[in-house]
């Protein structure tokens, strides 16, 4: 059953890869549960949240999942699902 509840968001960055192979799946996987995930660029939104940039920015793509660290580099499909469910 799909939990409405949840989301999830990719942080991201403009020219980087593995991020938007990153959003590729996370539409693909979050579909299957009625999710339609976010995106954030870090560099954007730097200007008014530093604290995410600092944080996390050396190791984009970062999964949030209800705004808390999933995976970073590679979407941990098996292990989202199943948080999904």
């Amino acid at each position: 059953m799909t939990n409405p509840t949840h989301s999830v968001t990719l942080l991201t960055r403009a020219g980087c890869g593995l991020c938007v192979r990153a959003l590729d799946q996370l539409r693909g996987i979050c579909a299957d549960f009625g999710i339609e995930p976010g995106a954030i660029d870090v560099d954007e939104i730097a200007s008014t949240n530093p604290a995410l940039r600092a944080e996390f920015g050396d190791r984009l793509p970062v999964v949030l999942l209800d705004g808390r660290e999933h995976s970073y580099f590679d979407v941990d499909e098996s292990r989202l699902r199943a948080d999904l469910s």
